[in-house]
């Protein structure tokens, strides 16, 4: 089997990091890429998940929202009509 090169660009820092973790669990830098390389071939998918979490559900979000809740249920909030905006 013919081997060819794959280069790609990283922050020198990581590349330290990376190299020393492979070293330390028996691996060369090339063969944890190639390993990589066959997950994805092997999976058809990055075999990760790569997502940007919702900031919805973000830890800060959820306590404002947990604080509303409790203001409004020992009546410190005001009610009022619903604002439509239809310029949309």
């Amino acid at each position: 089997m013919a081997l060819a090169t794959l280069t790609a660009r990283v922050d020198e820092s990581d590349k330290s990091a990376f190299d020393s973790f492979c070293n330390s669990v028996g691996l060369t830098t090339s063969a944890a890429i190639n390993m990589y390389v066959k997950a994805v071939l092997r999976e058809r998918r990055i075999p990760f998940d790569i997502k940007q979490d919702d900031p919805f559900y973000s830890a800060s979000n959820q306590a404002y929202i947990m604080k509303s809740v409790a203001e409004l249920r020992a009546g410190k909030g005001t009610a009022h009509e619903l604002i439509e905006d239809y310029d949309e």
